[in-house]
Order: C-alpha cells, then sequence, then structure tokens
C-alpha cells in the first residue's frame, strides 16, 4: 500500500512538473524585463543590459552670436574680425561675379555662384583685400585661376586644422537648426548651393546616427534646392550662412 501511494504520488508530481519542463528549447529567448520599479514611469523603457553612451557636445548657437551676412564692407569686417587678416591657405566660399579674374573677365557666372577657393594671400596686408584662387584647376591642366576680390565677396569655412579656441576652428561658428537655410558644398563638386537644414550634427549624435567612422566629423543632413528632394550627409565644415539676395 505503501509503495501503491508513493508511485502515484510520484505519478502526480511528474504530471505537475510537465507544463515547465517541456520544450525547453523555446524558453528565454528573449531577455526577461524585469518589473517596473515602484518609482519608475508608466510606459518607460525596460533596462536591458549595458547601454551604448553618446557624448553630445554643448550646442554652438548657445554660445556664438549670429552675425547676419552683409556686403556691406564695415560690417562684413566687424563680423569675422576675431579671424583676420585669413591666413594662405585658408579655405572660403568665394562669390566670383564680384570680382574680375587675373585674366580680366569672369566669363559667364551667375549672379548665384559661389565655389571653392583658397586665399593666397593679402593684398598689402589690408585685411579687407584679398587674392583667391579657385580650388579647382582650370581645364588645360592649370592651378585654378585668381581673382584679387574682398570680404563682401568671401565667407571664410570653418578650418578644422585650427585649434578648438580658434576663432576659425568649427566650434566658433552656430550650429543651424533643421528647417534652417544655409548655403553647402555639394558632394563631389567645387560649387555652394543653397539648400535646407533636416537635421544638425547635434542631431545625428543625440539620435546615435552617426557611424563610429565618422563620430570626429559633425556632419549635417542637408536637402539642396531644386534636387528631387534628395538628402545628402554633408560634412559641417562646409556648410556657411545663406547670404541672400
Amino acid at each position: 500500500m505503501i509503495d501503491d501511494a508513493l508511485e502515484q504520488l510520484s505519478v502526480l508530481i511528474a504530471l505537475r512538473k510537465a507544463p515547465e519542463s517541456e520544450h525547453p528549447e523555446k524558453r528565454n529567448k528573449r531577455p526577461r524585463i524585469a518589473s517596473p520599479s515602484r518609482g519608475s514611469t508608466p510606459g518607460s523603457a525596460p533596462f536591458l543590459g549595458a547601454t551604448k553612451i553618446t557624448v553630445v557636445p554643448p550646442k554652438r548657437e548657445a554660445t556664438v552670436p549670429h552675425i547676419p551676412f552683409s556686403r556691406d564692407p564695415k560690417a562684413r569686417r566687424d563680423a569675422l574680425q576675431d579671424q583676420l587678416p585669413l591666413q594662405e591657405g585658408r579655405k572660403v566660399a568665394f562669390h566670383p561675379t564680384a570680382s574680375k579674374s587675373s585674366n580680366g573677365n569672369n566669363g559667364d557666372v551667375d549672379e548665384n555662384t559661389w565655389i571653392l577657393a583658397v586665399i593666397v594671400n593679402s593684398i598689402n596686408q589690408d585685411k579687407n583685400r584679398y587674392i583667391v584662387q579657385d580650388a579647382e584647376p582650370q581645364e588645360n591642366g592649370q592651378p585654378g585661376q585668381t581673382w584679387p576680390t574682398t570680404l563682401r565677396a568671401i565667407i571664410p569655412l570653418p578650418d578644422p586644422s585650427a585649434p578648438p579656441t580658434d576663432p576659425s576652428h568649427l566650434n566658433g561658428y552656430r550650429q543651424y537648426a533643421p528647417g534652417s537655410t544655409v548655403m553647402a558644398l555639394y558632394p563631389d563638386t567645387s560649387c555652394f548651393y543653397r539648400a535646407e537644414v533636416i537635421s544638425s550634427p547635434q542631431d545625428s549624435q543625440s539620435s546615435g546616427r552617426l557611424a563610429a567612422s565618422s563620430k570626429l566629423i559633425p556632419t549635417y543632413k542637408l536637402k539642396f534646392e531644386d534636387d528631387d528632394d534628395q538628402e545628402h550627409a554633408v560634412a559641417a565644415q562646409w556648410v556657411v550662412e545663406w547670404p541672400g539676395q
């Protein structure tokens, strides 16, 4: 009798354990979610292990005053005072219609044309007058043509090689928020065009969209005018204020 009772008891115990031990391969496929703590906020994401930490630099627009672009010589000097004189080799956006090239003409240049150029030198050490050179070689293979010009036709580009505290460094430039109108270098060209900011470097870093290889390259996502609604990633060193008309 005792043996029969023990056998029946062992069967009952086995039956009670069966649902828990059946199909063990189906268990623990998903991480177990901890029960929300008493002080947690409803709908908050549970902690599922180590998380990736993204270091976001301070927003530059909070510390860098924005001075609207102006073609007035005095206003341009005042806006760029801390960067003058522009040094040899400094990359700039240049408006060639404002100056004649060294060969005496500009050819058929549109009023809205802005090109990538390089400072050759200042004229007579004047902080307002410079010789600039087209960054793109001429069709005959010779170096790009040169122009005498003034600050009213120049927008200095951020210099990533400058010390971080230097006014010419990217840190010295404001960051443009989504929806802003800017002028940027179109990818794989030496020309600048009007564009709308879709996301800023701050937005990209906050959302973790920057790839590991581009963490040190602040990048905007832009939509250029008349470009079939395409979006392009453009390094911040090629993005400046829209000069308007």
